[in-house]
């Protein structure tokens, strides 16, 4: 797993581009609509670069050669007095990867980084019901509560939205 700078996140966009086709073709609610023209989430992920350059962003990538396998990335806020947590952020595993613990490595792979940035909360949306909810409340998440209709599923369907957050102990003063 290697986080990804501005020039790597741009080497790897097709990748990752390939890889959140399969995530929205396979049904997870990660903000498109299917069916997501490549194109679309190459130009996405392109974009998420000025991000990571300035540091709004991390993005992580697990990756076999060129091939993404996952990815999950960390939003930090830009207000002074909430740069204390971060947002998790487009989690994806490779539907042909599932199962071999590659999520949880992700996830993971953020909440150490968060530590050690000095993030002391981090929090996350999911779509009410998805496999992704075990993931999280296994992995010590606390669900808040639910909102209804909060976002279209890949076929249209509005959903509800469960927001988790967990404390991370931070290992740094700042970030």
């Amino acid at each position: 797993m290697i986080r990804l700078d501005r020039t790597q996140l741009l080497k790897y966009a097709g990748a990752l581009a390939d890889l959140l086709t399969d995530t929205v073709s396979g049904g997870a609610s990660v903000g498109f609509l299917a069916p997501l023209d490549r194109a679309q989430a190459l130009a996405w992920w392109q974009e998420r670069a000025a991000d990571v350059a300035a540091g709004r962003l991390a993005v992580w990538a697990a990756h076999d050669g060129d091939r993404v396998l996952g990815t999950v990335s960390l939003a930090f806020p830009a207000k002074p007095n909430s740069r204390h947590r971060a947002e998790l952020v487009k989690l994806m595993v490779h539907r042909d990867a599932r199962g071999r613990g590659l999520g949880r490595g992700l996830l993971t792979t953020a909440e150490g980084a968060a530590a050690e940035a000095g993030v002391t909360l981090l929090h996350l949306d999911t779509e009410t019901g998805s496999p992704a909810e075990h993931l999280y409340r296994s992995a010590g998440w606390t669900a808040i509560g639910a909102i209804p209709d909060y976002a279209a599923n890949p076929d249209g369907e509005l959903r509800p939205t469960t927001i988790y957050y967990k404390r991370v102990p931070a290992t740094a003063l700042t970030r």
